[in-house]
């Protein structure tokens, strides 16, 4: 067995604290390449049109199935089982290669196609360029599984920032050359390759001869099952720019894409950071079900009391924020955003379903809820798409909202966790949301309106913050959030910085 194949043995204290350690480096890296994708979004915005945007848009939404279906759901399934043998990875290996090679063919084949469903020629080279992406993808996929199963997350991040970095800093330098909507095309692929060479690099580890054994039916099996909810959660996410680019054209589409990459940028970077590292950490406590609640509890009553803040925030300086950093062509996606960011407390909670769901080893079950929830978002879009961009994105808001509880409280029943753990977590953070956005669009609306938008946004963000810590804080006593916080930011900063802001003895 290659050298990259041991696993480590790690006792309960040393094991919680590498968790910790790999949560705050995910975290950073995720929280930078977040950093890089709106840096570079507010790059390009200002240098291409909502037209460019909508038409890449188009494109990727019928072909996005791709990444979903690459792996088969593999990567996560190998970081979960218990042992894995090189064997087995080999035949991983392959058959990624395999499909990532397939999808590419049939996006190339398929390109004129897009075109004539559009009725748009320039989509298809666009596609014909989109689809080389996949069969480079594929060939790290497993060897960035392998990092992140020996809890090597740091090295995976730096990777992945660096390969971001140089994606846009390539997409930047074309739209600063008039190549136009060809910045979008080729910064997938250009941080396609820059992974590719670098995740080799890092990972020494070759692959031998695919053999079919029990133990990889059983991976494959398992990763079908992810796969299942993923390709389902992805239809859904597709399923509104599908209509709206066909009904209402590549403008408004660039619109509606621009202010979804802002509000998905913010949800990306609180849930897929923990996402790796909670699948692991939670999969390695599975026999010890009381230590697995109490993880999972303390993970999400964390993540649910600060990214809801952050939508907060995001909800009521929205139609500020989005002028002020993509400018003033872009000002019909600012209700958009708004619109996004009032779902997010909603849909924070419902991402982290996977956790469950991949640590008590039932893919199977979250396979399911995934085809409910896209049949219920479909729906939704077909409801809102007869009222343009605006009706689809509160079509899908109010989707959030009556899925978000049964979705976690499903996905928790296999490891008896119910609504008597989810409510301490999850209620007061959205009582203090919904008092805080109340507060803030009053003073926004009646109050602020002579400021600049520097000035307004600033006062809003600290009316806000003090409105929802006043709740959350001051009225619930919710003070364990912080206290995780205190650790992560301890464990991120240097041994001396952290003794004089007093955070070493939060360890």
């Amino acid at each position: 067995m290659s050298a990259h194949l041991q696993e480590e043995k790690l006792e309960k204290s040393e094991f919680s604290k590498k968790s910790l350690h790999s949560g705050a480096i995910s975290i950073l890296a995720q929280a930078t390449n977040t950093a890089v994708q709106i840096g570079t979004t507010i790059c390009l915005a200002r240098l291409l049109v909502p037209e460019d945007f909508g038409l890449v848009a188009m494109v990727s939404a019928l072909t996005g199935f791709a990444n979903v279906l690459m792996d088969l759901g593999t990567r996560d399934a190998a970081v979960q089982r218990p042992q894995i043998t090189q064997e087995e990875l080999s035949t991983l290996f392959w058959l990624t290669t395999g499909l990532g090679a397939l999808f590419t063919a049939v996006v190339l084949a398929a390109a004129p196609l897009i075109g004539e469903f559009y009725h748009e020629e320039r989509l298809i080279r666009i596609a014909q360029f989109w689809g080389l992406t996949f069969v480079i993808t594929a060939l790290s996929c497993q060897h960035a599984a392998l990092l992140r199963r020996q809890l090597m997350f740091q090295k995976v991040a730096l990777i992945e920032v660096a390969a971001n970095i140089l994606g846009a800093a390539v997409a930047i330098g074309m739209g600063l050359s008039g190549s136009g909507y060809w910045a979008l095309v080729l910064r997938p692929l250009v941080t396609a390759c820059v992974m590719l060479i670098l995740i080799w690099s890092t990972c020494r580890w070759l692959p031998g001869w695919p053999v079919l054994s029990k133990g990889v039916k059983e991976t494959v099996k398992f990763g079908l099952n992810i796969t299942g909810f993923t390709t389902t959660d992805y239809l859904a996410k597709a399923a509104d720019r599908v209509g709206l680019g066909y009904t209402v054209g590549a403008r408004e589409l660039g619109l509606y894409h621009n202010a979804a990459t802002v509000y998905e940028n913010a949800l990306t970077v609180v849930t897929l950071p923990l996402h790796s590292v909670a699948v692991a950490t939670l999969s390695r406590l599975r026999d010890n079900v009381e230590e697995l609640r109490r993880a999972w509890a303390t993970a999400l009553s964390s993540l649910t009391f600060f990214a809801t803040l952050a939508f907060v925030i995001l909800a009521v300086i929205g139609q500020d924020l989005i002028v002020l950093l993509l400018g003033n062509k872009w000002v019909g996606a600012s209700t958009l955003l708004v619109l996004f960011a009032l779902r997010g407390p909603a849909q924070v909670i419902e991402r982290t379903l996977g956790w469950l769901h991949v640590a008590a080893g039932r893919p199977d079950r979250w396979m399911r809820w995934g085809l409910l929830s896209c049949l219920v978002q479909i729906v939704a879009v077909l409801c809102g798409i007869p009222f343009g961009a605006m009706g689809v994105a509160l079509s899908y808001g109010i989707c959030t909202y009556i899925l978000f509880v049964p979705a976690i409280v499903y996905a928790g029943q296999p490891l008896q966790i119910g609504l008597r753990e989810l409510m301490p977590a999850i209620v007061p953070p959205l009582i203090g949301a919904l008092i805080a956005e109340g507060v803030g669009f009053t003073l926004r609306t009646f109050y602020l309106s002579d400021l600049s938008s520097i000035q307004r946004m600033a006062a809003l963000i600290v009316v806000c913050v003090t409105a929802y810590a006043l709740i959350t804080v001051g009225m619930f006593r919710m003070t364990k959030p912080m206290d995780v916080a205190k650790r992560l930011l301890s464990d991120l900063l240097p041994n001396r910085l952290s003794r004089m802001l007093g955070l070493s003895t939060a360890h």
